[in-house]
């Protein structure tokens, strides 16, 4: 069984703008409950993070994640490229998500970045809810 939670901001501020869920299930009281999961199971937790360009991609918001983080073997971080759609948010750069990749590994997280499939006939992660 593997879990994978929904982050996409180490700050509660942010997460509860892009994920109003987090008001009622703070980033805390998340994080701990994926702990004892990972205490339970010795499996990693993956941490879902879309990456929205000049939103929750900075150098700073990816060094407040590892920070979160721990113990960092509990954990995998999935770094998402966001799909465009009609939405007021643009992805993260190339660049923007190599750097956060880096900054997350630097600190010992294990990090991926998500292969994008689909974007060219607006079917990928995100785009098909966009455009229904």
């Amino acid at each position: 069984m593997r879990l994978a939670l929904s982050l996409h901001a180490p700050e509660d501020s942010l997460r509860s703008e892009l994920m109003p869920v987090n008001e009622r299930y703070p980033l805390r009281e998340v994080l701990d409950a994926c702990l004892r999961w990972w205490e339970a199971r010795r499996e990693p937790v993956f941490v879902e993070y879309l990456m929205l360009g000049g939103v929750n991609d900075r150098y700073e918001q990816a060094a407040a994640l590892a920070n979160l983080l721990e113990p960092r073997r509990a954990f995998k971080v999935n770094l998402i490229p966001y799909n465009p759609t009609d939405a007021e948010f643009a992805g993260s750069s190339r660049e923007a998500v190599a750097a956060f990749r880096a900054a997350l590994e630097e600190r010992g997280v294990r990090a991926t970045v998500r292969l994008t499939r689909g974007r060219e006939i607006e079917a990928a992660c995100g785009q098909l809810a966009a455009t229904g």
